[in-house]
Protein backbone atom coordinates (compact mmCIF):
# COMPACT_ATOMS: atom_id res chain seq x y z
CA UNK A 1 0.00 0.00 0.00
CA UNK A 2 1.67 3.65 -1.12
CA UNK A 3 1.64 6.09 1.80
CA UNK A 4 -1.27 8.38 1.40
CA UNK A 5 0.55 11.64 -0.40
CA UNK A 6 -0.59 15.00 1.67
CA UNK A 7 -4.14 16.86 0.10
CA UNK A 8 -3.07 20.26 -1.76
CA UNK A 9 -4.79 21.82 1.56
CA UNK A 10 -1.79 20.26 3.47
CA UNK A 11 0.62 21.11 1.44
CA UNK A 12 -1.02 24.57 1.14
CA UNK A 13 -0.99 25.40 4.48
CA UNK A 14 3.07 24.07 4.78
CA UNK A 15 3.98 26.09 1.98
CA UNK A 16 2.03 29.74 3.85
CA UNK A 17 3.74 28.39 7.31
CA UNK A 18 7.21 27.62 5.48
CA UNK A 19 7.35 30.83 3.55
CA UNK A 20 6.18 33.03 6.92
CA UNK A 21 8.75 31.40 8.97
CA UNK A 22 11.74 31.96 6.46
CA UNK A 23 10.96 36.07 6.37
CA UNK A 24 10.41 36.36 9.55
CA UNK A 25 13.75 34.40 10.36
CA UNK A 26 14.94 36.97 7.35
CA UNK A 27 13.57 40.09 8.80
CA UNK A 28 14.39 39.51 12.53
CA UNK A 29 18.45 38.55 11.55
CA UNK A 30 18.53 41.08 9.06
CA UNK A 31 17.41 43.52 11.93
CA UNK A 32 19.93 42.06 14.38
CA UNK A 33 22.63 42.73 11.78
CA UNK A 34 21.73 46.03 11.31
CA UNK A 35 21.14 47.47 14.98
CA UNK A 36 24.61 45.92 16.33
CA UNK A 37 26.90 46.71 12.92
CA UNK A 38 25.07 50.25 12.01
CA UNK A 39 24.93 53.51 13.35
CA UNK A 40 21.64 54.93 13.75
CA UNK A 41 21.47 57.67 11.01
CA UNK A 42 24.51 57.11 8.85
CA UNK A 43 24.52 55.86 5.51
CA UNK A 44 26.13 53.13 4.00
CA UNK A 45 26.30 53.10 0.09
CA UNK A 46 25.65 49.46 -0.81
CA UNK A 47 25.50 49.88 -4.59
CA UNK A 48 26.25 53.95 -4.87
CA UNK A 49 23.01 55.61 -5.01
CA UNK A 50 20.87 52.29 -6.06
CA UNK A 51 20.78 50.91 -2.71
CA UNK A 52 21.87 52.37 0.78
CA UNK A 53 21.62 50.83 4.32
CA UNK A 54 20.18 53.55 6.72
CA UNK A 55 19.28 52.45 10.06
CA UNK A 56 16.31 54.59 11.23
CA UNK A 57 13.49 53.75 13.86
CA UNK A 58 10.06 54.43 12.65
CA UNK A 59 7.45 55.12 15.42
CA UNK A 60 5.00 54.91 12.47
CA UNK A 61 3.37 52.91 9.29
CA UNK A 62 5.14 53.45 5.90
CA UNK A 63 6.93 57.18 5.47
CA UNK A 64 6.31 57.62 9.44
CA UNK A 65 2.59 58.15 8.61
CA UNK A 66 0.71 58.22 12.03
CA UNK A 67 3.62 58.12 14.18
CA UNK A 68 1.92 58.50 17.58
CA UNK A 69 -0.50 55.42 16.90
CA UNK A 70 1.67 53.29 17.10
CA UNK A 71 -0.57 51.13 19.30
CA UNK A 72 -3.30 51.20 16.80
CA UNK A 73 -0.48 49.03 13.99
CA UNK A 74 0.00 46.63 16.82
CA UNK A 75 -3.77 46.03 17.15
CA UNK A 76 -4.16 45.71 13.32
CA UNK A 77 -1.08 43.16 13.02
CA UNK A 78 -2.58 41.02 15.40
CA UNK A 79 -5.80 41.22 13.98
CA UNK A 80 -4.88 40.40 10.60
CA UNK A 81 -2.50 37.62 12.26
CA UNK A 82 -5.64 36.13 13.86
CA UNK A 83 -7.30 36.29 10.23
CA UNK A 84 -5.09 34.68 8.32
CA UNK A 85 -4.40 31.60 11.01
CA UNK A 86 -8.32 31.51 10.76
CA UNK A 87 -8.20 31.43 7.22
CA UNK A 88 -5.62 29.89 5.99
CA UNK A 89 -7.48 26.13 6.51
CA UNK A 90 -9.79 27.21 3.31
CA UNK A 91 -6.43 27.86 1.09
CA UNK A 92 -5.64 25.07 -1.58
CA UNK A 93 -3.85 26.58 -3.87
CA UNK A 94 0.01 26.81 -3.49
CA UNK A 95 0.12 30.64 -5.09
CA UNK A 96 -2.79 31.77 -2.17
CA UNK A 97 -0.66 29.81 0.43
CA UNK A 98 2.76 32.12 -0.75
CA UNK A 99 0.66 35.55 -0.64
CA UNK A 100 -0.94 34.61 3.02
CA UNK A 101 2.53 33.05 3.66
CA UNK A 102 4.42 36.52 2.75
CA UNK A 103 1.51 38.33 4.55
CA UNK A 104 1.96 36.91 7.62
CA UNK A 105 6.16 36.80 7.42
CA UNK A 106 5.66 40.82 7.71
CA UNK A 107 3.21 41.57 9.70
CA UNK A 108 5.08 38.99 12.48
CA UNK A 109 8.29 40.78 11.75
CA UNK A 110 7.34 44.61 12.39
CA UNK A 111 5.00 43.33 14.74
CA UNK A 112 7.54 42.07 17.24
CA UNK A 113 9.83 44.57 17.07
CA UNK A 114 6.29 46.97 17.76
CA UNK A 115 6.24 44.82 20.62
CA UNK A 116 9.98 44.20 22.20
CA UNK A 117 11.28 47.44 21.03
CA UNK A 118 12.07 50.45 23.03
CA UNK A 119 10.24 52.59 23.85
CA UNK A 120 7.71 50.23 25.06
CA UNK A 121 5.89 47.12 24.87
CA UNK A 122 2.91 47.93 21.69
CA UNK A 123 4.53 51.01 21.29
CA UNK A 124 7.92 49.87 19.60
CA UNK A 125 9.90 51.25 16.61
CA UNK A 126 9.87 49.26 13.84
CA UNK A 127 13.31 48.88 12.69
CA UNK A 128 13.85 50.22 9.12
CA UNK A 129 17.25 50.39 6.88
CA UNK A 130 16.73 49.45 3.61
CA UNK A 131 16.92 52.66 1.24
CA UNK A 132 16.45 52.94 -2.46
CA UNK A 133 16.74 56.56 -3.08
CA UNK A 134 16.01 56.54 -6.96
CA UNK A 135 12.74 54.39 -6.07
CA UNK A 136 11.20 55.43 -2.87
CA UNK A 137 11.81 58.45 -0.93
CA UNK A 138 11.34 56.10 2.04
CA UNK A 139 13.12 53.62 4.17
CA UNK A 140 12.18 50.36 5.00
CA UNK A 141 12.76 46.74 5.85
CA UNK A 142 12.66 42.97 4.59
CA UNK A 143 8.93 42.44 6.53
CA UNK A 144 7.77 45.55 4.58
CA UNK A 145 9.10 44.13 1.00
CA UNK A 146 7.25 41.07 2.02
CA UNK A 147 4.22 42.50 2.39
CA UNK A 148 4.12 44.91 -0.47
CA UNK A 149 5.17 41.26 -2.42
CA UNK A 150 2.40 39.76 -0.98
CA UNK A 151 -0.09 42.81 -2.07
CA UNK A 152 1.34 42.35 -5.59
CA UNK A 153 0.82 38.85 -5.90
CA UNK A 154 -2.80 39.35 -4.24
CA UNK A 155 -3.46 41.56 -7.17
CA UNK A 156 -2.16 39.61 -9.72
CA UNK A 157 -3.88 36.16 -8.78
CA UNK A 158 -6.93 38.32 -8.34
CA UNK A 159 -6.63 39.87 -12.45
CA UNK A 160 -5.95 36.45 -13.26
CA UNK A 161 -9.62 34.49 -11.81
CA UNK A 162 -7.58 32.19 -9.52
CA UNK A 163 -9.36 31.18 -6.18
CA UNK A 164 -8.30 30.27 -3.39
CA UNK A 165 -8.83 26.57 -4.56
CA UNK A 166 -6.70 27.01 -7.37
CA UNK A 167 -8.68 26.73 -9.79
CA UNK A 168 -9.30 29.53 -12.41
CA UNK A 169 -12.34 31.32 -13.04
CA UNK A 170 -13.30 32.17 -16.67
CA UNK A 171 -15.47 34.09 -17.84
CA UNK A 172 -18.67 32.64 -19.11
CA UNK A 173 -20.01 33.59 -22.22
CA UNK A 174 -23.69 33.81 -21.90
CA UNK A 175 -25.07 32.09 -24.99
CA UNK A 176 -27.86 34.52 -26.93
CA UNK A 177 -31.16 34.65 -25.78
CA UNK A 178 -33.92 34.61 -28.75
CA UNK A 179 -37.08 36.23 -28.12
CA UNK A 180 -40.12 35.21 -30.12
CA UNK A 181 -40.01 38.23 -32.59
CA UNK A 182 -36.53 37.74 -33.37
CA UNK A 183 -36.75 33.98 -33.88
CA UNK A 184 -40.16 34.48 -36.23
CA UNK A 185 -38.00 37.21 -38.48
CA UNK A 186 -34.94 35.63 -38.33
CA UNK A 187 -35.25 31.52 -39.06
CA UNK A 188 -37.94 29.68 -40.74
CA UNK A 189 -39.84 27.77 -38.14
CA UNK A 190 -40.47 24.07 -38.19
CA UNK A 191 -43.15 22.45 -39.47
CA UNK A 192 -45.62 21.57 -37.16
CA UNK A 193 -46.84 18.03 -37.14
CA UNK A 194 -50.65 17.87 -36.85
Amino acid sequence: MEPKRPSISARALVVLTLVAAALYGLDQLSKYLVVTNLTEGAVVEVFGSVLQWQFVRNPGAAFSIASGMTWIFTILAVGVIGFIIVFARRIRSIGWAVVFGLLLGGVLGNLTDRLVREPSFGQGHVIDFIYTPWMLPAIYNVADIAIVSSMGLFLILTLRGVGLDGVRETKKTAEPVETEAAAETSSPRPATEN
